[in-house]
């Protein structure tokens, strides 16, 4: 493994714990926004339907994605300008 990539990841772990937080404070609001309920419905809610739940998990999918790649990427960009280094994969696509 890089020593790059080794230093780099107590910072991505607490990076995605921060972003994690952050999403599940980001689709709470939007729930709200969308249906004016405080809480998104859970897939074995008996009370809940199919749409509604499904709804939810899209959201709420897009939304942790969304942040997890806002984050991961912010954070390999900001110990880039600090370090010099990437810590992630570089040229994926040309083999390296």
């Amino acid at each position: 493994m890089n020593v790059n990539k080794l230093l780099y990841r107590p910072l991505g772990m607490l990076f995605g714990v921060l972003g994690g937080l952050a999403a599940s404070a980001l689709f709470g609001q939007v729930w709200k926004l969308i249906t004016g309920t405080k809480e998104a419905p859970t897939p074995t809610q008996k009370d809940r339907g199919w749409g509604e739940v499904l709804l939810a998990a899209s959201i709420q999918g897009a939304i942790f994605g969304l942040v997890k790649a806002a984050i991961d990427r912010g954070g390999a960009t900001g110990y880039d300008k600090l370090t010099g280094e990437w810590p992630g994969d570089k040229n994926k696509y040309d083999g390296d």
